[in-house]
């Protein structure tokens, strides 16, 4: 058989073998079998070597028309096989839009949304005011204006998203308290809850995106006992029950000195599970004084004013309220778990 009557025969076979497959893996195999690198019709090219050079032009064009040709007909059954699976689509998944439905299904917050407005309505009964900032923020009110020096790890492009323009998508609302400190004139009580990014690891008690709620006090001789009197009441409110805490030394470059305020785990009840990484102890809320660097960029003397922050972890907190054992659920849409609440 001569080379011609090769490739020819080897486009009856594809063709044929084509016409039979019924998914794209299989297309994807019969392709590879008949013009990949290794196919049959590169096995039928190498007899080129032994023909003549007014051979090898004639052999060679025709060699290239019939992997077109191969290739033509592979793309029009993949494109028959997705019409295929579309009709059955249609007829499996068709939907009466004038068929009588069994009452309407009514929308609900979400629980995130529910438990924010919850501590809004704490707060503002303790004379806070709420307020809000924009999630893309710039590199000053996010880092520097909070004291954060050049070399800080958090400004590592590991632990933040930055934009194109050279902004960034905000890793805590403690921006807004740069906001705050810059338009509002002491004493004032402010807390700021809202959305916040960081290049997170995603597990059971880590997400890349999240929800916090900033909170600051300022006035004269705010001290830690007012801090801690202002954690109490929100803890014991939320959650509607005495609560096990514990304030350990913490290092925040906007606060002086800083505290890592830890509850015990509700989900377990202390006994170690994977939100709490088997500590039994949840770190919730990092607070502590203003750093007077902090009070000074924005305008006020730290010799007169003097106040308190913290950073209240949202999910973390619906987490213990509600015994949810993995962080991925808020953003995952189901509504089985969202209809719970």
């Amino acid at each position: 058989m001569s080379l011609l009557e090769e490739i020819n025969s080897l486009i009856l076979e594809a063709e044929s073998s084509l016409s039979k497959c019924n998914s794209e893996e299989e297309l994807d195999a019969s392709k590879n079998l008949f013009v990949g690198k290794k196919g049959k019709l590169t096995q039928v090219l190498k007899g080129l070597a032994a023909l003549s050079v007014e051979e090898k032009k004639t052999i060679g064009k025709v060699a290239n028309e019939a992997q077109v040709r191969i290739e033509s007909f592979l793309e029009n059954r993949r494109a028959a096989l997705k019409e295929e699976f579309y009709q059955i689509k249609l007829k499996e998944e068709f939907i009466d839009a004038l068929r009588p439905v069994n009452g309407n299904e009514r929308g609900t917050l979400h629980p995130i949304t529910q438990i924010q407005y919850e501590i809004e309505d704490i707060f503002t009964s303790m004379g806070f005011s709420v307020m809000d900032g924009p999630e893309v923020e710039t590199d000053e009110n996010n880092f520097a204006a909070l004291n954060f020096t050049e070399d800080h790890p958090a400004r590592d492009m590991q632990d933040t998203f930055y934009t194109t323009d050279g902004n960034l998508l905000r890793t805590h609302t403690s921006a807004i308290q740069v906001r705050a400190l810059r338009n509002l004139k002491p004493p004032f009580r402010i807390i700021a809850p809202g959305r916040v990014f960081r290049y997170e690891e995603v597990d059971a008690s880590h997400e890349n995106t999240f929800y916090q709620v900033e909170g600051m006090v300022v006035g004269e001789n705010i001290s830690i006992a007012n801090l801690i009197y202002t954690m109490e009441t929100l803890l014991s409110s939320v959650f509607r029950t005495s609560v096990k805490t514990r304030l350990r030394p913490g290092y925040f470059p906007f606060v002086e000195p800083g505290f890592e305020l830890d509850i015990q785990c509700l989900v377990c009840e202390g006994k170690g599970c994977s939100v709490c990484k088997q500590s039994g102890w949840l770190e919730l809320l990092p607070c502590g004084l203003i750093h007077p660097n902090v009070l000074s960029h924005a305008g006020h003397d730290p010799k007169k004013w003097t106040g308190f922050a913290f950073g209240l972890g949202l999910d973390r907190l619906v987490m213990m309220r509600y015994g949810i054992n993995d962080i991925r659920y808020f953003q995952s849409g189901n509504l089985r778990f969202l209809n719970q609440f």
